[in-house]
């Protein structure tokens, strides 16, 4: 059943809710639909600032209290990686929507149970990141069906962690700054689940599922710090993936310490018998794709400018960071609204968990390994 409002609460005031989640919610142009009722984080101290800040009724410091709260319909977790299966599970159980942020969890059988859980309660799963949702992915798709670069043979994407979770600068706030110290430790934690997977969103959206995965893993760099802290390093942080799609065309994901093959942000290379599709360069020039106007006087890299071409993204969620989770967002809203599906699926981000968990056990286990799920590319 529709609702003529959304009434939102969000699960974790860290850097991405501070930073894109609660700028982009709160604008005057989406209050018809949605409205943020309440925010939850442990260091109730912040949450409360933050909604003093943007005008949210409720801040609570459990997610109990908050699921408890009747003036909410729907949340969107922004909490860490680890803690998304456990956040959603509770929510779904309390008969609210669930929008999760990259990853929707860790394993393949947390997804399960989650996909599981929403049919059975009739609630909206939605995950991030929404690559399907992107025009340029739609027309790269198109262009490889239509043998732009010839017959394609291979691809390449990936993403690397550098340093920048431990220099963000809601991450030196005084009392409540917040500590990046999961992003290093399990469950979650590794440039696989954190910025790989946009890649692998990316590549599956234009290539559709894979079939079978091997790799190499390990950690790299076995320290991080942060505020003089030493933080030993747990989870993988080198990692190298070789997927195959069937038909001898393979692909080489990386999610590494460190280096990056393109400049445009987890973009992927697909090399063919006649060119090459890098990112949205066909043999060097930009491909045409729908909005492309709203990307023009900035480098190709530009990661923000090319989310305008996303519907939701206009007015003044053109200059406020994180426009691709408001869209992911806003297609959730809608969602629960009117009733219209959104292209990315909780089908979709469990491929994308099954890859990173496979890749996984096929580094310890030295095997190839076969992938078990699926998921419907949009008929273009």
């Amino acid at each position: 059943m529709s609702i003529p409002l959304v009434r939102l609460g969000v699960i974790g005031v860290g850097t991405l809710s501070l930073r894109g989640v609660l700028p982009h919610m709160t604008q005057a142009d989406i209050v018809d639909r949605v409205r943020v009722t309440a925010l939850c984080d442990p260091v109730i101290e912040r949450a409360k600032d933050a909604a003093a800040k943007f005008g949210i009724p409720a801040a609570y410091p459990t997610l109990d209290a908050m699921l408890a709260d009747d003036d909410i319909d729907a949340v969107t977790i922004v909490s860490p990686i680890g803690l998304h299966f456990d956040h959603c599970r509770k929510a779904l159980e309390a008969g609210k929507h669930v929008h999760v942020n990259k990853t929707m969890t860790t394993t393949v059988a947390e997804a399960d149970h989650l996909i599981a859980l929403a049919a059975a309660k009739n609630l909206r799963l939605v995950a991030s990141p929404g690559e399907i949702l992107r025009p340029q992915v739609t027309a790269a798709r198109k262009l490889l069906r239509q043998g732009a670069i010839g017959t394609l043979s291979w691809a390449e994407c990936g993403a690397a962690f550098g340093n920048y979770h431990e220099t963000e600068p809601e991450r030196t706030a005084g009392s409540t700054a917040i500590d990046p110290t999961w992003y290093f430790r399990l469950p979650g934690g590794g440039p696989m689940y954190d910025v790989t997977s946009y890649a692998l969103h990316q590549l599956t959206a234009i290539l559709g599922p894979a079939k079978r995965v091997t790799a190499m893993s390990g950690i790299r760099v076995p320290a991080r710090y942060w505020q003089g802290r030493e933080v030993k390093t747990e989870a993988d942080d080198n990692t190298l993936l070789l997927l195959d799609f069937g038909n001898a065309v393979f692909a080489m994901v990386f999610g590494t310490a460190g280096g990056r093959t393109n400049p445009q942000f987890a973009a992927t290379t697909f090399h063919g018998t006649a060119g090459v599709l890098d990112g949205i360069l066909l043999n060097g020039t930009s491909i045409e794709f729908d909005k492309r106007e709203e990307t023009l006087g900035g480098p190709v890299s530009d990661w923000e400018a090319q989310m305008r071409t996303l519907p939701h993204v206009t007015g003044p969620h053109r200059a406020i960071p994180e426009s691709h989770i408001f869209e992911d967002m806003m297609q959730f809203v809608r969602w629960i609204r009117e009733g219209v599906p959104t292209l990315a699926t909780a089908e979709h981000a469990r491929h994308v968990i099954e890859i990173i968990e496979t890749g996984f056990a096929s580094a310890k286990e030295g095997r190839a390994i076969d992938l078990a799920t699926t998921f419907d590319l949009p008929v273009d």
